[in-house]
């Protein structure tokens, strides 16, 4: 017989780093949602305005994992209508400055691309 208190447990991987790290910011559109959480709570509505090409269904099951490996908190506030708010948890914030790396990162070679196509025209 299986032990059920260990299927809510998520599968996290730990033998290789860049494994275990992509759990949590790997495809693509975590870093976006971790991104847009990073200056406090967000609404979905707003979530879905800032992640730009996300459906519903994606954010949704997005938010759902990174919920469930304790990235981001989901607060529901009682109130009609309802109101529900996600924010980073200390671990979600702990990930921060390897996000503003990728964004420093994309910033440059976008940049450089930039120059790039315009020297070579």
């Amino acid at each position: 017989m299986k032990n059920k208190s260990k299927k809510n447990i998520p599968n996290i991987i730990t033998d290789c780093p860049v494994q275990h790290t992509h759990q949590f910011i790997g495809g693509k559109w975590r870093v976006g949602i971790l991104w847009s959480l990073r200056n406090g709570p967000r609404r979905f509505g707003e979530l879905k305005r800032d992640v730009l090409g996300i459906s519903e269904k994606m954010l949704i099951q997005e938010l759902k994992h990174l919920q469930k490996f304790g990235v981001l908190d989901r607060k529901t506030h009682h109130e009609v209508p309802p109101k529900v708010e996600y924010s980073l948890r200390l671990r979600g914030k702990s990930l921060m400055p390897l996000i503003e790396n990728i964004v420093d990162w994309g910033y440059a070679d976008m940049e450089h691309q930039s120059k790039t196509s315009t020297d070579s025209g």
